[in-house]
Protein backbone atom coordinates (compact mmCIF):
# COMPACT_ATOMS: atom_id res chain seq x y z
CA UNK A 1 0.00 0.00 0.00
CA UNK A 2 1.64 3.22 -0.93
CA UNK A 3 0.40 6.51 0.98
CA UNK A 4 -0.09 10.10 -0.74
CA UNK A 5 -0.67 13.26 0.45
CA UNK A 6 -3.79 14.85 -0.63
CA UNK A 7 -2.42 18.37 -0.52
CA UNK A 8 -0.87 20.98 -2.62
CA UNK A 9 0.95 23.33 0.77
CA UNK A 10 4.27 22.67 -0.13
CA UNK A 11 5.04 22.93 3.73
CA UNK A 12 2.66 19.54 4.15
CA UNK A 13 4.49 17.95 1.04
CA UNK A 14 7.86 18.71 2.18
CA UNK A 15 7.14 17.21 6.21
CA UNK A 16 5.60 13.84 4.52
CA UNK A 17 8.58 13.67 3.02
CA UNK A 18 11.12 14.19 5.68
CA UNK A 19 9.07 11.12 7.28
CA UNK A 20 9.77 8.96 4.54
CA UNK A 21 6.70 7.89 3.79
CA UNK A 22 5.75 9.87 0.77
CA UNK A 23 4.78 8.31 -2.48
CA UNK A 24 2.81 10.28 -4.28
CA UNK A 25 0.52 13.86 -4.20
CA UNK A 26 -3.15 14.27 -4.66
CA UNK A 27 -4.57 18.15 -5.48
CA UNK A 28 -7.69 19.42 -6.76
CA UNK A 29 -8.89 23.35 -7.27
CA UNK A 30 -9.96 23.42 -3.85
CA UNK A 31 -6.82 22.81 -2.34
CA UNK A 32 -4.62 24.91 -4.46
CA UNK A 33 -6.96 27.42 -3.86
CA UNK A 34 -5.93 26.95 -0.07
CA UNK A 35 -2.32 27.49 -0.74
CA UNK A 36 -3.19 31.20 -1.26
CA UNK A 37 -0.25 31.05 -4.72
CA UNK A 38 -1.67 31.63 -8.72
CA UNK A 39 -2.13 28.07 -9.13
CA UNK A 40 0.35 27.67 -11.77
CA UNK A 41 3.47 28.52 -8.97
CA UNK A 42 1.99 26.20 -6.30
CA UNK A 43 1.83 22.82 -8.96
CA UNK A 44 5.48 23.62 -10.74
CA UNK A 45 7.05 24.32 -6.78
CA UNK A 46 5.16 20.81 -5.76
CA UNK A 47 6.68 18.94 -9.20
CA UNK A 48 10.33 20.41 -8.68
CA UNK A 49 10.08 18.84 -5.04
CA UNK A 50 8.76 15.53 -6.17
CA UNK A 51 10.31 15.11 -9.63
CA UNK A 52 10.11 11.28 -9.12
CA UNK A 53 6.79 10.65 -7.60
CA UNK A 54 3.13 10.75 -8.96
CA UNK A 55 1.30 14.48 -8.94
CA UNK A 56 -2.79 14.49 -9.62
CA UNK A 57 -3.44 17.41 -11.25
CA UNK A 58 -7.01 18.25 -12.03
CA UNK A 59 -8.70 19.63 -15.30
CA UNK A 60 -11.48 22.59 -14.99
CA UNK A 61 -13.33 21.66 -18.29
CA UNK A 62 -16.38 19.72 -18.39
CA UNK A 63 -16.60 18.64 -22.29
CA UNK A 64 -14.58 16.26 -24.10
CA UNK A 65 -12.27 18.97 -26.00
CA UNK A 66 -11.64 20.74 -23.25
CA UNK A 67 -10.37 18.55 -21.13
CA UNK A 68 -8.22 16.79 -23.36
CA UNK A 69 -6.61 20.04 -24.10
CA UNK A 70 -6.11 21.04 -20.49
CA UNK A 71 -4.80 17.25 -20.07
CA UNK A 72 -2.31 17.86 -22.61
CA UNK A 73 -1.27 20.85 -21.53
CA UNK A 74 -1.00 20.31 -17.67
CA UNK A 75 1.29 16.60 -18.90
CA UNK A 76 4.10 19.12 -20.25
CA UNK A 77 4.55 20.29 -17.05
CA UNK A 78 6.02 17.22 -15.92
CA UNK A 79 6.52 13.24 -16.43
CA UNK A 80 5.27 12.29 -13.13
CA UNK A 81 2.09 14.11 -13.64
CA UNK A 82 -1.14 12.66 -13.49
CA UNK A 83 -4.57 13.65 -15.02
CA UNK A 84 -7.52 13.88 -12.45
CA UNK A 85 -10.71 13.90 -14.69
CA UNK A 86 -14.22 13.56 -13.18
CA UNK A 87 -16.21 10.59 -13.61
CA UNK A 88 -18.89 11.82 -16.14
CA UNK A 89 -19.79 10.50 -20.10
CA UNK A 90 -17.53 13.37 -21.30
CA UNK A 91 -14.78 12.26 -19.12
CA UNK A 92 -14.80 8.54 -19.14
CA UNK A 93 -14.55 9.57 -23.58
CA UNK A 94 -11.45 11.98 -22.23
CA UNK A 95 -10.01 9.17 -20.43
CA UNK A 96 -9.89 6.93 -22.95
CA UNK A 97 -8.44 9.43 -25.50
CA UNK A 98 -5.80 10.22 -23.06
CA UNK A 99 -4.65 6.84 -22.46
CA UNK A 100 -4.21 6.06 -26.18
CA UNK A 101 -1.97 9.14 -26.22
CA UNK A 102 0.29 7.48 -23.14
CA UNK A 103 -1.28 10.26 -20.40
CA UNK A 104 -1.53 8.88 -17.18
CA UNK A 105 -5.63 9.36 -15.24
CA UNK A 106 -6.89 9.43 -12.26
CA UNK A 107 -10.73 8.95 -12.80
CA UNK A 108 -12.09 11.42 -9.58
CA UNK A 109 -15.10 11.92 -7.71
CA UNK A 110 -16.18 8.12 -8.43
CA UNK A 111 -18.78 6.88 -5.66
CA UNK A 112 -19.67 3.46 -7.23
CA UNK A 113 -18.32 0.19 -7.87
CA UNK A 114 -20.00 0.24 -11.57
CA UNK A 115 -18.15 3.84 -12.14
CA UNK A 116 -14.55 2.47 -10.53
CA UNK A 117 -15.67 -0.56 -13.06
CA UNK A 118 -16.13 1.64 -15.74
CA UNK A 119 -13.34 3.29 -14.98
CA UNK A 120 -10.74 0.47 -15.15
CA UNK A 121 -12.11 -1.41 -18.47
CA UNK A 122 -11.02 2.07 -20.16
CA UNK A 123 -7.30 1.98 -19.15
CA UNK A 124 -7.75 4.85 -16.13
CA UNK A 125 -3.95 4.69 -14.65
CA UNK A 126 -6.18 5.50 -11.11
CA UNK A 127 -9.37 5.18 -9.85
CA UNK A 128 -10.39 7.56 -6.82
CA UNK A 129 -13.32 6.13 -4.50
CA UNK A 130 -14.16 8.81 -2.38
CA UNK A 131 -15.20 7.39 0.93
CA UNK A 132 -15.92 9.78 3.50
CA UNK A 133 -18.01 11.83 0.85
CA UNK A 134 -19.79 8.34 0.79
CA UNK A 135 -20.30 8.36 4.51
CA UNK A 136 -21.97 12.14 4.58
CA UNK A 137 -25.23 10.33 3.12
CA UNK A 138 -25.57 7.97 5.43
CA UNK A 139 -24.09 4.91 2.90
CA UNK A 140 -21.08 2.95 4.01
CA UNK A 141 -18.06 3.88 1.98
CA UNK A 142 -15.97 1.41 3.55
CA UNK A 143 -18.56 -0.86 1.94
CA UNK A 144 -18.13 0.54 -1.87
CA UNK A 145 -14.65 0.35 -1.44
CA UNK A 146 -14.77 -3.52 -0.61
CA UNK A 147 -17.03 -4.41 -3.31
CA UNK A 148 -14.19 -2.25 -5.58
CA UNK A 149 -11.33 -3.90 -4.50
CA UNK A 150 -13.37 -7.36 -5.35
CA UNK A 151 -14.20 -6.79 -8.60
CA UNK A 152 -10.60 -6.19 -9.82
CA UNK A 153 -9.06 -8.73 -8.37
CA UNK A 154 -11.92 -10.86 -9.53
CA UNK A 155 -11.53 -9.68 -13.36
CA UNK A 156 -7.64 -8.95 -13.25
CA UNK A 157 -7.90 -5.01 -13.64
CA UNK A 158 -4.56 -3.11 -13.63
CA UNK A 159 -5.98 0.17 -12.55
CA UNK A 160 -4.27 1.72 -9.22
CA UNK A 161 -7.36 2.25 -6.53
CA UNK A 162 -6.72 4.98 -4.59
CA UNK A 163 -8.49 5.68 -1.58
CA UNK A 164 -9.78 8.94 -1.03
CA UNK A 165 -11.64 11.58 1.11
CA UNK A 166 -10.06 10.11 4.01
CA UNK A 167 -11.44 11.51 7.17
CA UNK A 168 -9.92 10.37 10.03
CA UNK A 169 -7.07 7.35 11.68
CA UNK A 170 -9.95 4.55 11.19
CA UNK A 171 -9.98 5.17 7.52
CA UNK A 172 -6.72 4.26 6.92
CA UNK A 173 -6.31 1.59 8.87
CA UNK A 174 -9.61 0.08 7.42
CA UNK A 175 -8.74 1.30 4.11
CA UNK A 176 -5.39 -0.96 4.09
CA UNK A 177 -6.94 -3.74 5.79
CA UNK A 178 -8.90 -4.39 2.31
CA UNK A 179 -5.45 -4.08 0.16
CA UNK A 180 -6.06 -1.26 -1.76
CA UNK A 181 -2.94 -0.13 -3.59
CA UNK A 182 -3.24 3.60 -2.38
CA UNK A 183 -4.54 5.81 -0.07
CA UNK A 184 -4.45 9.60 0.06
CA UNK A 185 -4.49 11.33 3.53
CA UNK A 186 -5.32 15.08 4.13
CA UNK A 187 -1.75 15.97 6.21
CA UNK A 188 -3.60 16.42 9.45
CA UNK A 189 -4.74 12.56 9.68
CA UNK A 190 -0.88 11.18 8.46
CA UNK A 191 -0.35 13.50 11.10
CA UNK A 192 -2.65 11.90 13.84
CA UNK A 193 -1.35 8.36 12.24
CA UNK A 194 1.96 8.86 14.18
CA UNK A 195 1.27 9.77 17.12
CA UNK A 196 -0.22 7.47 20.39
CA UNK A 197 -0.95 8.58 23.64
CA UNK A 198 0.23 5.23 25.59
CA UNK A 199 3.97 6.02 23.22
CA UNK A 200 3.81 9.25 24.69
CA UNK A 201 3.59 8.11 28.00
CA UNK A 202 5.94 5.43 27.72
CA UNK A 203 8.49 7.84 26.45
CA UNK A 204 7.75 10.15 29.25
CA UNK A 205 8.65 7.15 31.74
CA UNK A 206 11.64 6.02 30.02
CA UNK A 207 13.24 9.21 30.10
CA UNK A 208 12.27 9.92 33.79
CA UNK A 209 13.81 6.06 34.80
CA UNK A 210 16.72 7.17 32.88
CA UNK A 211 17.56 10.64 34.71
CA UNK A 212 17.21 8.29 38.05
CA UNK A 213 19.64 5.87 37.04
CA UNK A 214 21.95 8.93 35.56
CA UNK A 215 21.87 7.36 31.73
CA UNK A 216 24.17 9.00 29.68
CA UNK A 217 24.91 7.13 26.39
CA UNK A 218 27.14 10.16 25.10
Amino acid sequence: MKIFVDTAKIEEIKQVKEWGILEGVTTNPTLLSQTGKPWKEAVLEILREIPDKPVSLEVIATDFEGMVREAQELAKLGENVVIKIPFTPEGIKAVKALTAEGIKTNVTLVFSPLQALVAGKIGATYVSPFIGRIDDISYDGLSVLEEIVHLYETYGIETEIIAASIRHVDHVRKCALLGVDIITIPFTVIKQMLYHPLTEIGLKRFLEDAKKANISIL
